[in-house]
């Protein structure tokens, strides 16, 4: 969404938001729109930024209109996007399944 970023939506906690994936509903109506954040951030900073692009969804969708020039624009959700921790999460289990040494615990030795 290129109106975030060029950081149209003015709150800071939606700063740095990378889309990563919107996917529709069958009658086009609705609009789920996942989301990240470059960093690494925790669960709390991570539901800051979705309430953020939930506060600015009636600015997105009026804007999204007016530059698409939709009759219709379809009602924004935001999600955060997990993918990318789930399958970090999954690697490092499979690093422990291997006994490759976890970086973290190396050093308690």
């Amino acid at each position: 969404m290129e109106l975030m970023l060029r950081g149209s939506v003015r709150d800071p906690a939606a700063k740095d938001v990378v889309v990563s994936a919107v996917r529709m509903t069958d009658d086009l109506s609705i609009a789920r729109v996942y989301v990240r954040v470059l960093e690494e951030i925790d669960s709390d900073r991570q539901d800051l930024v979705v309430e953020a692009l939930r506060r600015a969804s009636g600015f997105l969708r009026r804007e999204i209109g007016q530059r698409l020039q939709l009759r219709h624009v379809p009602l924004l959700e935001f999600y955060w996007d997990d993918v990318v921790d789930s399958a970090l999460r999954i690697e490092s289990i499979l690093d422990e399944i291997r006994g490759e040494p976890n970086p973290e615990s190396e050093g308690s030795k």
